[in-house]
């Protein structure tokens, strides 16, 4: 019997590797950039085409190659970061697997200009699929550009599964806000489609995360700093009120590098406790830094998961660190020496004419115990039949206490609910959160804030469907910017914004003028209603739609604007306000439950109330 046994091909090797390492365009410009980082550059301009299916090319002024490491940097585990096993725990590099460029080459076609300082002329190194095009000397400037084109053409199945070019966008900026975020001394330059995304010069990391997310944003954050025997923490925590429900700016970076650590994430949001509503977040920049024997980097190919030696001892030191920061934010008020504009307080002056105090007129004759002359008149009207005719005729406020059954004689009950035989035109209000009304079968209970979201939800989804919403012009437009991640997102769901009554107009820099809002939302805050709408858009799981219309992003809209506007929990109604909201729930297409997927309304049969009454529940 043969040997069955045997060593892969080095091009189906790499093909395996890259899975793990390359999963997505972001993936390439991740592994690019930090390769640069590495090599010393200051200035890194990254071009990307089609969300990276076309293109995707890293320019930089870094040190360089010699022809033969250009060679041998394509070869798998092959490295300039460590040399032995004890270098994993000495790391001061991004990159030290040396699978990255291997892995790129196994997928797609690379072309590699280089040139070191020291050397006439560069080199020219063409790869596609593991196989060494060509290699020739070329004129180009000190540094590296990498030119990666068709990205898994040779991976049909990995291409056919990549998202749409809005998703591997916003992937990629992601991915390149987690490196420049680090790296606030370098000059980062990104662009898509021959448009600039980002120019961010080198700066301090406060004005870098102004850049990258507005000056607005950098406002909401507070300096955090640190330093420990064990550990040093520096950075930024947003303030309770820069609270939002879903954050999407929190970062940890140990030792320069970007990590996941749902652990000390919620050592952050402890720290929190009774500022903020239970399930908000708050954005924060943690910069922590340990040495590099106590952490394990070497865990997943992405390197994004961190292994710590003391992680109790670190996750206390960063709760009080917040807290300490929180402390000094919250408790030391800022005294304001700048008296410009401040009214004028009168100080005393003794010569001035004494203010006399008010005098208080009263008969000190009055008694309350003396007996009056006067004959008591009497008050017993001529029409007192009329009196029982009122006293007989039940009010309304009593019948909303106890609504009325099948077998009520009530005049108001003989007119049932156009929408629903079962139903009674009569409601109690409990604790202004929900609806109570008698059905047939029992009493029926109706959440009073879901069922105006579902009823408010249909009506946008009509608006959107059929372009009839109204548009309120504002008197004073107001100004909202985004990062660039967002803006991708807003650009996409622009028409769907307009179609609902959304007037914006883009201002460049990824800020947008709100000229108009939605009728019927008078009241809010649509700076932040844009940033919860985004901020769902972001989460939502079902983002491969391609079209500016897609379903996914009209619901997604409906829905938020029917949670902002709908009626809030609390609220009294009056009866003819509940039989109004009963009668458009029951003309819905889904009465049962809110786009969501929360019940909106259950019925008590009547066979257990009876039973509870009689004590047999």
């Amino acid at each position: 019997m043969s040997d069955i046994i045997h060593l892969l091909p080095d091009s189906v090797a790499n093909q395996i590797a890259a899975g793990e390492v390359i999963q997505r365009p972001a993936s390439v410009i991740k592994e690019l950039v930090e390769n640069a980082v590495d090599a010393g550059a200051t200035t890194i301009h990254v071009i990307v085409v089609d969300a990276g299916r076309t293109s995707i090319q890293v320019i930089d002024d870094g040190k360089g190659m010699s022809e033969t490491d250009a060679r041998l940097s394509f070869e798998r585990h092959a490295t300039s970061k460590i040399r032995q096993a004890d270098d994993l725990f000495a790391l001061h590099t991004m990159g030290f697997r040396g699978e990255a460029l291997a892995s790129i080459a196994a997928v797609a076609q690379v072309e590699l200009l280089t040139r070191r300082a020291e050397d006439e002329i560069g080199t020219c190194l063409r790869i596609a699929a593991s196989k060494v095009i060509s290699q020739e000397p070329a004129s180009c400037p000190v540094g590296s550009t990498f030119k990666v084109e068709n990205l898994f053409y040779n991976v049909p199945a990995r291409r056919k599964f990549l998202k749409s070019n809005t998703t591997e966008l916003s992937n990629i900026l992601q991915a390149f806000e987690r490196i420049v975020l680090v790296y606030p001394d370098i000059h980062f330059i990104l662009h898509h489609n021959g448009a600039e995304l980002q120019n961010l010069k080198p700066s301090s990391l406060r004005q870098r995360i102004s850049d990258v997310y507005g000056r607005q944003f950098s406002q909401e954050l507070l300096p955090v700093e640190v330093q420990t025997t064990l550990c040093s923490i520096s950075g930024f925590v947003g303030k309770p009120e820069s609270a939002r429900k879903k954050s999407g700016h929190d970062f940890f970076f140990v030792n320069g590098r970007y990590m996941r650590h749902p652990y000390f994430h919620k050592a952050v949001i402890s720290a929190y406790d009774r500022m903020i509503p239970e399930g908000m977040q708050v954005p924060y920049f943690l910069y922590i830094e340990v040495n590099p024997s106590e952490v394990d980097v070497n865990i997943h190919p992405t390197k994004t998961e961190i292994k710590f030696e003391n992680e109790q001892a670190i996750w206390q030191v960063l709760t009080a660190t917040v807290r300490d920061a929180l402390g000094r934010f919250c408790e030391v008020p800022a005294i304001d020496f700048d008296t410009q504009g401040k009214p004028d307080i009168p100080v005393f002056d003794p010569s001035r004419e004494a203010i006399t105090a008010p005098r208080v007129n009263y008969n000190p004759d009055y008694n309350p115990f003396r007996s009056h002359s006067e004959s008591h008149q009497d008050v017993v009207p001529s029409n007192w039949e009329q009196l029982y005719d009122i006293a007989t005729t039940p009010r309304e406020e009593d019948q909303s206490l106890f609504p009325a059954s099948e077998g009520n004689l009530s005049p108001l009950t003989s007119h049932p609910s156009p929408l629903n035989t079962d139903l009674s035109t009569l409601h109690y209000q409990y604790k202004g959160r929900y609806i109570m009304t008698a059905v047939k079968s029992g009493l029926m209970v109706i959440d009073q804030h879901r069922a105006d979201v579902r009823i408010r939800y249909e009506r946008y989804m009509e608006q959107l469907e059929h372009h009839t919403a109204t548009s309120q012009q504002v008197l004073f437009p107001e100004t909202v910017q985004f990062s660039p991640a967002e803006s991708v997102l807003m650009e996409k769901m622009l028409p769907s914004l307009a179609a609902i009554g959304f007037d914006l107009s883009d201002l460049g820099g990824h800020t947008y003028a709100i000229n108009g809002v939605p009728a019927g939302i008078e009241g809010l805050n649509p700076v932040t209603l844009l940033q919860q709408i985004l901020s769902d858009s972001d989460s939502a799981t079902d983002m491969s739609h391609s079209s500016l219309l897609a379903p996914p992003s009209s619901k997604i809209l409906a829905s938020r604007l029917a949670q902002s506007v709908a009626i809030p929990y609390g609220q009294v109604l009056s009866n003819d306000e509940m039989e109004q909201l009963v009668n458009e729930l029951f003309a819905c297409d889904n009465v049962n439950y809110t786009p969501g997927g929360k019940a909106i309304l259950a019925i008590l049969p009547q066979a257990d109330i009876d039973r509870l009454l009689d004590g047999k529940g």
